[in-house]
């Protein structure tokens, strides 16, 4: 085999390590795979029509990013979603909707206002259509926009992990809403758009922390509620 046909197939496998990357990853966010559900190799290497080479590769991503888990008898599964220690988790989220306002108050520029202003537009877009999944990935990019515009990468990379790592409760807390978001979760992020504009950085910080708190607030009372234990995890 000659170097070129080597690069070609190289690049070939990549790709397809991307693509099962990228859709079993977007099924275990959305909760299309429950945590605990089984991952077999050779069932989506008959799924995915590929060699169980790249379906492994992926698979090893997703172990490194936590969503998947490999049992002492090599058997693989879905993640299960850490509830005893969400507090920890939710004391990180909240902070991190704080810091990223504030610092976007702090230091934006005109153009992170556009792309901020055109990321709510998307969410705003997503809430009407009562679409579930687009509200979630849009409101991460949203809120990431708010981020990058506070010019401090660490803290962008952390609110990022955070979350993609909240995406399967965000939709459990969509799904507490029967997927009708109250339209006042729009004009909550309005009102802290506004505040970055006026580089009101206290503002900023308190709008961001009610928002984030209440998020949480309704995440622990679904958690509790008897009629919504019937979620399938």
């Amino acid at each position: 085999m000659d170097n070129e046909t080597s690069l070609r197939n190289e690049r070939k496998r990549g790709s397809g390590v991307k693509v099962v990357y990228d859709i079993l990853r977007d099924e275990i966010l959305h909760l299309e795979l429950p945590p605990g559900s089984p991952i077999d190799e050779v069932q989506l290497s008959e799924r995915f029509g590929m060699s169980r080479t790249p379906i492994r590769e992926a698979l090893v991503r997703l172990a490194g990013e936590g969503l998947i888990d490999t049992l002492p008898n090599r058997s693989t599964m879905v993640s299960q979603i850490d509830f005893l220690n969400m507090h920890s988790y939710f004391d990180a989220l909240v902070l991190m909707y704080r810091v990223t306002t504030q610092l976007a108050a702090k230091y934006h520029r005109p153009e992170d206002l556009e792309i901020v202003r055109a990321r709510q537009a998307e969410f705003a877009a997503a809430v009407e259509a009562q679409d579930a999944l687009a509200m979630i990935s849009t409101n991460a990019e949203l809120h990431l926009a708010i981020a990058e515009a506070g010019r401090n990468p660490y803290f962008t990379g952390l609110f990022s992990r955070l979350l993609d790592e909240g995406r399967r409760i965000l939709r459990l807390y969509y799904q507490s809403y029967d997927d009708r978001l109250p339209r006042r979760f729009v004009e909550e992020h309005d009102e802290m758009i506004a505040a970055i504009a006026a580089r009101d950085t206290e503002l900023a910080e308190r709008l961001a922390r009610l928002h984030a708190e209440q998020i949480v607030a309704q995440v622990q009372k679904l958690l509790v509620r008897g009629d919504r234990l019937d979620v399938k995890l």
